[in-house]
């Protein structure tokens, strides 16, 4: 037998660089560039659509919609990492975009579920916030709001229909987190760690517009270092239903639907609580955000089983593209 050692070819700097030119990226640097896009391209829009550092409260519609345009960056920076990566934009198979949209397979079921879901942990945080906060009450708060007492009744089907409308805006983000980041992560480190990594990132990308009170105000102890952990908190729990629907169904386009009903505040118990009825109470202050925790864990926690229940469900490969 030879002792002679077969000497490997040493990779220089050039040969690196051509091989990525030829699309040889790995999922760890793939979506190191994705997350560098998403943050410094939404990050810099916010910086000079508001400027003057205006808070959210002071800004007029107009100007609220111009600032709302960085919420698509997610998926334009989705888009510009296949195309820088050279990873292609496939609507189907390994891989894939996510944009697309099948109702094969019983995957229609997701669409649907995707208005009814945030309906479900609407009321409940509602119902859990008055259990909480009992002083919040009140039986006539709708009126304040200009809502007649039978169009209440109905603004769970107003908040679902404007969001299957209003989709294509949940549509920038969800395109982004549930289209590209979370089937990378979850291919690097597996589900369970990625929907806990993947919802922190997601929270903290919220950061500039907590920062000038979008999600929580700004007047609050702690402003705003708070309001980013509980946004931290917030995306987590809902991360894990967006990442099942997306899953299941195959396409962001769920994600997208649930975002926006989400946004739209499907609740009608929410017409019968006033916020300034609150005690200045820890619990008097957080009631609302509380109630919404439990509501998300408690549909989290059917997803966590029906997940286990599935051979492999935490496996860190492919997990994005079993078959239902």
């Amino acid at each position: 037998m030879s002792n002679v050692k077969t000497m490997q070819p040493v990779r220089t700097d050039a040969d690196m660089i051509s091989s990525r030119k030829a699309g040889t990226y790995t999922d760890v640097q793939r979506l190191l560039i994705y997350l560098g896009l998403t943050f410094s391209t939404t990050f810099l829009w916010y910086f000079f659509a508001n400027p003057d550092r205006s808070t959210w409260e002071d800004m007029g519609q107009m100007r609220q919609s111009f600032v709302a345009l960085g919420m698509m960056f997610p998926v334009i920076s989705h888009v510009l990492t296949r195309v820088i990566t050279k990873e292609g934009c496939k609507f189907g198979g390994e891989d894939n975009s996510y944009f697309g949209i099948t109702f094969r397979d019983r995957k229609w079921v997701f669409f649907i579920a995707a208005g009814l879901i945030p309906w479900f942990y609407a009321e409940l945080s509602s119902l859990i916030e008055i259990a909480l906060s009992p002083a919040t009450y009140d039986s006539e708060y709708y009126i304040s709001l200009e809502i007649e007492k039978r169009l209440l009744l109905l603004l769970p089907l107003a908040a679902i229909v404007s969001g299957v409308v209003g989709s294509f805006a949940a549509f920038g983000e969800e395109g982004g987190w549930r289209g590209y980041m979370m089937p990378k992560l979850i291919k690097i480190m597996g589900r369970g760690k990625a929907l806990i990594v993947g919802g922190m990132i997601w929270g903290l990308w919220h950061a500039p517009l907590t920062c000038i009170g979008h999600n929580f105000g700004t007047d609050y102890p702690g402003f705003p270092y708070v309001g980013i952990l509980k946004m931290c908190i917030m995306c987590t729990l809902m991360g894990i239903i967006l990442t099942f629907v997306t899953e299941k169904s195959g396409s962001v386009w769920p994600a997208a639907i649930m975002h926006a009903v989400n946004n739209a505040g499907p609740s009608i118990l929410a017409g019968y609580i006033n916020p300034d009825l609150a005690p200045d109470t820890f619990l008097g202050r957080n009631a609302g955000f509380i109630g919404l925790v439990i509501a998300l864990l408690v549909v989290d926690t059917v997803i966590m089983i029906k997940w286990r229940k599935q051979s492999g469900a935490f496996r860190t490969e492919g997990v994005f593209n079993e078959k239902i």
